[in-house]
C-alpha cells in the first residue's frame, strides 16, 4: 500500500479511537453506567411475574411519597 493510503487510515482510526474515548468519559461523567440495581434485581426477580410485582411495589412506593408531600403542604381554609 502506499504511503497516503497508511496515513489516511491511521488519521482515521485515531479519530475513531478518540471519538469512542470521548463517548466512554461523557458516559461516566454523566452517570450513564451508575444503575447499580440492574444486575441484582435481575437474579432477584428471576421470572416475569416476580419481576412485575416489583415494578408494581416500586410505583406504589412513589405514589405513597407523592401523598404524604402533598399532605404536608396541605393547610385549611382560613
Amino acid at each position: 500500500m502506499s504511503g497516503s493510503i497508511m496515513t489516511m487510515m491511521i488519521g482515521i482510526s485515531t479519530f475513531l479511537g478518540a471519538l469512542g474515548l470521548a463517548a466512554l468519559i461523557w458516559g461516566i461523567k454523566t452517570g450513564q453506567f451508575d444503575d447499580q440495581s440492574k444486575f441484582i434485581d435481575g437474579a432477584r426477580f428471576d421470572n416475569e411475574e416476580e419481576l412485575q410485582d416489583a415494578i408494581q411495589m416500586e410505583e406504589k412506593k412513589k405514589r405513597a411519597k407523592a401523598k404524604a408531600k402533598k399532605e404536608k403542604n396541605y393547610m385549611p381554609a382560613d
